[in-house]
């Protein structure tokens, strides 16, 4: 167990930080599988920008890498284009 104040302090400031990121990254996730089940490909067009940029605000945070969200918004929008 830590010591120096400022070490107690950088646990607590740590897990604030990792529950926070997870709660971001759950709900990126749970977005995603919405997103994937649509089959409505006009209501799959309209919520693409808004998905792709929650994407972008992870990779920008580093809660994901900045290729795990390139390749998520790639497979997302070959999914809009394959939809009938």
């Amino acid at each position: 167990m830590a010591n120096h104040p400022s070490a107690l302090k950088r646990i607590r400031a740590n897990e604030k930080r990792r529950l926070l990121n997870r709660y971001h990254a759950r709900t990126m996730r749970n977005a995603v599988k919405k997103f994937r089940g649509l089959t409505s490909k006009t209501e799959a067009i309209s919520k693409l920008p808004s998905l792709s940029s929650l994407i972008d605000k992870l990779a920008k945070k580093g809660i994901i890498h900045k290729n795990k969200a390139a390749n998520l918004k790639s497979s997302l929008a070959n999914q809009v284009n394959h939809l009938a």
